[in-house]
């Protein structure tokens, strides 16, 4: 059986607008993959807090914790698609086509450039947000606490 050939073009685009569904490992390495199965998995305990924030408000503590998740999960497949647009060519086939060395599927293009470029400017603002609502919630309640002991 001829094994096929994997595109840096096509899997950039995947992890960096489908990252969260997992589709980019799903592209390179099969649905056998572990680490795969388990993004949507977080990334729906994420979306679950953000609900919970949208239902419950702000105070919602569990919501504190959840919501990180998506956007470090966001965070993360924005630095796989950065990874990918940014491997050589010889990189590239020795690790996703490694029966084809001769092959121009992991060759950079504009598009693979777009797709790293896109993925700088929503990665890092995932990251910053995330961090940014996580440390205000943290010190919010440190606040409240500091207030309930001095009363």
């Amino acid at each position: 059986m001829r094994a096929s050939i994997k595109n840096k073009t096509i899997a950039t685009w995947l992890a960096f607008i489908f990252g969260q569904l997992g589709l980019h490992r799903f592209y390179l390495f099969g649905f056998k993959d572990k680490l795969a199965w388990l993004h949507p998995l977080i990334s729906s305990i994420g979306w679950y807090g953000v609900y919970r924030v949208r239902t419950l408000g702000q105070d919602d503590q569990l919501a504190w914790l959840l919501v990180p998740l998506l956007g470090f999960t966001l965070a993360a497949t924005a630095i796989t698609a950065i990874y990918y647009g940014l491997s050589s060519l010889e990189k590239w086939n020795a690790t996703h086509n490694p029966q084809h060395p001769e092959s121009l599927a992991g060759q950079t293009n504009w598009l693979v450039i777009g797709a790293v470029v896109f993925s700088v400017l929503m990665g890092a603002t995932a990251l910053m947000s995330s961090i940014a609502f996580s440390f205000q919630r943290y010190f919010e309640y440190q606040i409240e606490e500091a207030r309930k002991i001095s009363q």
